[in-house]
């Protein structure tokens, strides 16, 4: 049975402070990952990218892609990933000034992923959405931003940002459960008690903040999840929170 530490990925974007990419990559490998998530500026240097893939020996079975790039050449977009390996394209977030336009703007957007889909899953890759705190609004009706995206887009998958769902006022076992035929992934990120790491914006190591991992765990597994993302938006240590992550995955049965 595979187990949970052994489909452990992490996010580049939480090493970003690191440079170059090389000592990034040399980071993570040397911690023991196999796995990375690459995001969107590391697609302005695909070979690079592959480069260190194969030098580390590492997959990246999911990357973030931002919607420019998808709106540009979804076809395309989706080919570059089919040759670095990747399985699922996930888009991260809207485009500053398409946040905060309400129930219309969300499923606007939810037709545009639908047929941006299309595109992706023509040449044979899963396309998904990550969440923030935005999909959290809710439209008169009640419903969260994120059930509008998703009704537009029914054939939409999703990676699950565990820790940006508390922030948007969100119960992440209860969305876990709600919409777990979407869900491929979740993004293994923790928050600090408040007051706490301020210099980190508020985040934690996973494992070492708020968040009810057992709870969490346990609604992951009922949901088949089978990809792990560790991610810290701005760790003042990235060895110590890439340490720390795969030490709260491994600790997982």
């Amino acid at each position: 049975m595979t187990k949970p530490i052994d489909r452990l990925s992490i996010q580049l974007y939480s090493a970003r402070s690191i440079t170059p990419l090389e000592a990034q990559f040399a980071l993570v490998a040397g911690l023991g990952y196999r796995m990375v998530e690459p995001w969107g500026g590391l697609f302005n240097d695909p070979d690079a990218l592959r480069r260190l893939l194969d030098l580390h020996g590492m997959t990246a079975p999911s990357a973030h892609v931002g919607l420019d790039r998808l709106r540009a050449d979804a076809v395309g977009t989706a080919r570059l990933c089919k040759g670095l390996g990747i399985e699922i394209v996930l888009a991260p977030a809207p485009p500053p000034g398409e946040r905060e336009g309400g129930e219309q703007e969300w499923r606007g957007i939810g037709r545009e992923l639908n047929e941006i889909g299309k595109a992706v899953t023509g040449e044979g890759l899963r396309f998904g959405w990550h969440n923030h705190h935005w999909e959290y609004g809710r439209a008169g009706s009640g419903k969260t931003y994120l059930e509008c995206l998703f009704e537009e887009a029914p054939d939409l998958v999703w990676e699950a940002d565990l820790a940006w769902i508390v922030r948007g006022g969100g119960d992440p076992v209860a969305e876990i459960k709600k919409h777990a035929q979407r869900l491929v992934a979740c993004h293994i990120k923790d928050l600090a008690p408040s007051g706490q790491c301020a210099d980190e914006d508020g985040w934690a190591d996973p494992g070492h903040g708020i968040m009810d991992w057992p709870a969490l765990r346990a609604a992951m597994t009922e949901a088949g999840v089978s990809l792990f993302v560790a991610e810290h938006d701005k760790p003042n240590d990235v060895a110590r929170f890439a340490r720390r992550a795969r030490e709260t995955v491994s600790s997982w049965t």
